[in-house]
């Protein structure tokens, strides 16, 4: 549980230090660590093996998907384009680790002289290249579908 509760207040702290990189209103940063919080504890117990045990690709789709719905649906109240809140409560979920052990893989392929070591370095490359880039595929397909699936709502807030 104290995990649980962990990982939602480093996700809202993450969430509001990106926010204020693009200078939204004042009251925007509350519901970006709102909606970061919900959607990262969305996604940790989606992945819990005690719970679903999903998957990190579709968890991160699926969380995605509630952060972009969530950002839609406030956007209407708070008056701001929703993507002011979508974009800095998808940032905390951002795959760094996979992304920095595909390069790591890529630079150990490149100083092998073995065939064995090699496809060791290549193997741990690839999984992590493409766990990376599905993830991140899931998470603007996750984001953005709730745009445009509540069009009417969603660009309600920017007249």
């Amino acid at each position: 549980m104290i995990d649980f509760f962990q990982d939602a207040l480093f996700a809202s702290i993450a969430a509001i230090g990106f926010a204020s990189i693009s200078n939204p209103p004042r009251q925007a940063y509350f519901y970006c660590a709102a909606i970061a919080a919900a959607g990262h504890s969305i996604r940790f117990l989606l992945m819990l093996p005690e719970m679903v045990e999903a998957h990190i690709v579709i968890a991160t789709f699926i969380a995605s998907f509630v952060i972009g719905t969530i950002a839609v649906l406030v956007s209407t109240r708070a008056k701001v384009p929703a993507e002011t809140f979508l974009f800095p409560s998808l940032l905390p979920m951002i795959p760094g680790i996979y992304a920095y052990k595909t390069f790591g893989g890529l630079v150990m392929c490149l100083y092998c002289n073995n065939e064995p070591t090699f496809m060791h370095y290549f193997y741990l490359f690839a999984n992590n290249g493409l766990t990376c880039l599905f993830i991140l595929l899931g998470m603007v397909i996750g984001a953005n579908s709730p745009i445009f699936l509540l069009k009417r709502i969603s660009f309600r807030a920017t007249r």
